[in-house]
């Protein structure tokens, strides 16, 4: 008996996958096929990584170790390390510097993170900026001049940065700063064995070679007047930093050897310091309370102190230097308090690792409430008591433990707590906060509420990191150029950083690109747009669960060598301790990247298609970006491709 065949209706395919109305996902059991509905068709999204999205310098990050590990190919002739170089220095023009000092929010906010480790970003940019320097790398001049001037004032990372970008531009930079060299807070506030000043000198003499003038040991309000400056200047640049530190906020603390980090760290780098007291008691958490620790530790102490040589003498400039070379030197005993636990303390790890390791004693939850003072009035302990320490709101709070006050015995107390901005002249620009106040183009607002024409970055905005003063005079930098074109300074992107760019890449290669004023989807007959890609990497950040982790296999972290020494060999001992990658390191490290939100032709999407709709775009026509392409007579929405894509850089888009 032959079984009777039945009259079902079958609805056709769609490219709709939810109908009007429908706000919830299906199931991920009913999300490859439904018999009724397909899925969209994929379309390509470029996001921007963590590791960029919180680089307040806003370097290429992604970018450059795509170069590093052979993914984006670079012009014939170029080699790959300079290739990935002029990439990281479109934003940064100190890879060396920033490769050993900064603190790498990037490194923490990695995606690869929830696979095993970060990637070592900072270890391949250290890389990069060796090989620069090895190899003499330079700056390319500008084709022509504007004719436009620009003054910046500060010589530090804010005023460096827009001052190069300035000179890219075209524009005539002259940089005044009230020192005798320049570096600002990289120079007089980290210690050389941090940032060796042969590497600090290379990277600043790079900037100065594209024309710009120095006028050195030139304070401005003081040796000339800022009226004097923007009468002569086409456009300003206040990036004069926040040089002076904070003292302790206790009673006590104007006791003569209780000292701010940035003054004892000057005195270091000046080469006036030469001892400390036999014990030293610095208050702070941050990388810079790290610094004065380490100096103190491999400073020590003389046996024989002679009154004129004593550290706060020498710190105001008035040491005799009579007694140091005479005496023994021996260990001081350092140590270094937070009102933060240990572990949430806001200096580097591997920093703190170090300091540990050479001797100094680090004790956290601990407030500072008063300074002990002696019958002559100088320091003889810091007393603190037991805290809890957190951010609530964006605010410290801090809870103190009553009863759990103990004195610290102390010979120097140095304050580490912050630093503050030295307004003698400048009056009119204090905002009563201690800094310059400024729009999201970091231009200042003058008094009637128009815009200045003058522009401001760095410390003096916001006390932070030394990349954040990098981005700061980068973006200020561009709101310069714009403001003496006379054009409209917009609002800036919410994600302001340097990124892919397709177009540039496609011409780079050769490819004809040509300008078009809509978007056009459903099709991919139209030659003058890059097919089916999307730049959102001005508004979008990629997340961890837009990957398919599943892809990325463990793999160890390459780690730059350490020079590890114990308490008695950091005596005296002030050379680098940090060693770059080699090559072959440097390059592995790369390869660890996981290239979030963009294409690294792992061939995922072709291989799993069950349709053969997904395609390599042809070699004459492919770049970095654009490397597959869709048969949309193919593609019957089952969105496989979007799954096991590992950087979330196919999304079901198409067919809206």
């Amino acid at each position: 008996m032959s079984a009777t065949p039945q009259n079902t209706a079958v609805a056709p395919l769609t490219f709709r996958r939810y109908k009007d109305g429908d706000h919830a996902p299906l199931a991920w059991q009913e999300e490859i096929f439904d018999t009724d509905h397909s899925h969209k068709c994929p379309t390509y999204i470029q996001s921007t990584p963590p590791c960029q999205g919180s680089c307040p310098s806003g370097e290429d990050i992604r970018g450059y170790l795509n170069i590093v590990r052979g993914i984006e190919k670079p012009p014939a002739g170029v080699p790959w390390q300079e290739y990935a170089w002029r990439r990281l220095t479109e934003a940064n023009p100190f890879p060396s510097v920033m490769g050993r000092v900064c603190p790498a929010p990037c490194e923490s906010g990695c995606n690869r993170n929830q696979v095993e480790d970060f990637v070592g970003i900072n270890s391949v940019e250290h890389f990069l900026g060796e090989w620069a320097i090895e190899n003499k790398l330079a700056f390319a001049k500008p084709t022509k001049q504007t004719g436009k001037t620009v003054a910046v004032i500060g010589a530090g990372p804010a005023g460096l940065s827009a001052a190069y970008q300035l000179a890219l531009k075209g524009h005539a930079v002259t940089i005044f700063d009230e020192r005798k060299e320049t570096g600002g807070m990289m120079r007089y506030g980290i210690p050389g064995f941090r940032t060796p000043r042969e590497v600090l000198d290379a990277e600043i003499q790079r900037i100065v070679d594209l024309g710009v003038t120095l006028r050195m040991e030139c304070r401005i309000g003081t040796d000339i007047t800022l009226e004097d400056i923007k009468a002569g200047f086409d456009a300003v640049f206040l990036g004069m930093g926040a040089q002076s530190g904070r003292a302790l906020p206790v009673e006590g603390a104007e006791a003569p050897n209780c000292v701010t980090a940035t003054a004892f760290l000057k005195a270091f780098n000046d080469g006036r310091m030469l001892h400390v007291g036999k014990r030293v008691v610095v208050i702070g958490g941050g990388d810079t309370s790290i610094d004065v620790a380490t100096v103190a530790r491999r400073l020590g102490h003389i046996d024989q102190v002679h009154e004129t040589d004593r550290p706060e003498h020498v710190i105001g400039g008035y040491a005799a230097h009579d007694s140091a070379t005479l005496s023994a030197r021996l260990g001081a005993e350092v140590t270094l308090t937070s009102i933060f636990a240990v572990e949430k303390m806001q200096a580097s790890r591997h920093e703190v690792e170090h300091a540990l390791a050479e001797g100094i004693a680090i004790r956290g939850g601990l407030a500072p409430v008063a300074v002990i003072r002696g019958p002559d009035g100088r320091a003889t302990a810091l007393r603190v008591i037991r805290c809890e320490a957190r951010i609530v709101g964006g605010k410290l709070d801090v809870k103190q433990i009553a009863g759990t006050e103990e004195d610290i015995p102390a010979d120097l107390i140095v304050s580490a707590i912050g630093q503050a901005v030295d307004f003698t002249g400048l009056e009119t620009l204090d905002n009563g906060k201690g800094g310059i106040t400024a729009d999201k183009n970091y231009q200042v607002q003058g008094k009637d509420g128009k815009p200045s024409g003058m522009f401001v970055g760095g410390d003096v905005v916001r006390p932070h990191l030394l990349t954040t003063a990098i981005g700061h005079g980068a973006i200020a930098a561009d709101g310069i150029d714009r403001h003496l074109k006379s054009e409209a300074l917009d609002k800036r992107p919410k994600i302001d950083v340097h990124g892919f760019d397709l177009a540039r890449k496609m011409i780079e290669k050769g490819l004809k690109i040509t300008q078009i004023e809509e978007p056009v989807r459903g099709t991919d007959a139209n030659t003058g747009a890059i097919h089916n890609f999307d730049n959102r990497s001005d508004r979008y950040v990629i997340p961890h669960n837009d990957l398919f982790l599943g892809h990325f296999n463990h793999v160890d972290r390459n780690k730059r060598k350490i020079v590890n020494l114990t308490a008695e060999e950091a005596l005296n001992n002030f050379e680098e301790r940090m060693l770059p990658l080699l090559e072959a390191q440097a390059q592995a490290e790369a390869k660890r990247c996981m290239s979030c939100g963009q294409c690294f032709e792992c061939d995922n999407c072709v291989v799993y298609c069950p349709q053969v709709a997904v395609f390599k775009v042809p070699k004459s026509k492919s770049t970095t970006g654009r490397y597959v392409d869709t048969d949309y007579s193919k593609c019957i929405g089952c969105h496989i491709c979007k799954d096991v894509c590992p950087t979330g850089y196919i999304q079901m888009g198409l067919g809206e």
